[in-house]
């Protein structure tokens, strides 16, 4: 019961009918920019393969004219047909793969590799184009499997890095002959496509459980996004299994 003197319990301000609007339009804007720029950005891409593919197709076999010719409809009438390009574009892509794993492909692919490689222009463009190509599309087991944490520009200062491969040859019998070196790959915020390689001995990185992905937003997002929610639900702050190890 309160006393005659009591002051009154303090209660949040009301909001605003501004306020509440702005609100809301703020939520709603979280909730349809993500939605509204994916489908854009998908809706751009075939657009654009279809601009690329559609030209190199006989008139008369383009989805707009022949949807015409099968309803009778007026030749001049502007139909926008698109993903039919992206659909050519993939069955000729698949079977431009098949007949590379081919005797005939490979020997094909051999012949044509061995005169782009005289020529000296083309020949650097080529080879640098074709080592971007088999690291990002190259189905291999070993690309960037495990994220891990260094101590990066300096001692107590960690950064988040990802695994690429074993150092081998002149760079690990010259770098320390002693201990197993690793080339990890230190990307940048907020586009983590841009970062520096580093070679560490391995007992200096410190592989995460956190996937790849996950480590990926939480460099793009400066922090923001922590997807490590396992760690927290153990209890266990990973900061102490980095002091540790120390």
């Amino acid at each position: 019961m309160n006393k005659p003197f009591d002051p009154d319990p303090i209660s949040p301000p009301k909001r605003g009918l501004l306020s509440r609007i702005r609100g809301n339009f703020l939520t709603g804007l979280v909730v349809i920019a993500p939605v509204g720029l994916t489908i854009w950005l998908i809706w751009s891409v075939i657009g654009w393969i279809d601009g690329f593919v559609l030209p190199l197709v006989p008139v008369k076999y383009h989805p707009d004219r022949l949807i015409q010719d099968l309803l009778g409809l007026d030749p001049t009438l502007q139909i926008n047909v698109r993903g039919i390009g992206v659909v050519i574009f993939l069955l000729f892509t698949i079977f431009v793969g098949f007949a590379a794993k081919g005797i005939i492909g490979r020997s094909f692919i051999r012949f044509a590799e061995s005169l782009v490689e005289r020529t000296p222009v083309v020949r650097s463009i080529y080879s640098g184009l074709k080592q971007i190509s088999e690291t990002i599309f190259a189905q291999s087991e070993s690309s960037f499997e495990k994220a891990c944490l260094i101590q990066y520009p300096r001692k107590g200062i960690w950064a988040i890095g990802f695994i690429s491969t074993q150092a081998k040859g002149e760079i690990a019998s010259k770098s320390d002959a002693s201990s197993e070196m690793l080339s990890v790959f230190l990307p940048t915020t907020p586009n983590p496509t841009s970062g520096f390689l580093l070679f560490l001995p391995k007992q200096d990185v410190i592989e995460l459980e956190m996937t790849v992905e996950d480590s990926a937003k939480l460099v793009i997002s400066a922090g923001l996004v922590y997807p490590n929610a396992k760690a927290l639900e153990d209890g266990t702050p990973p900061i102490a299994d980095l002091r540790d190890r120390d």
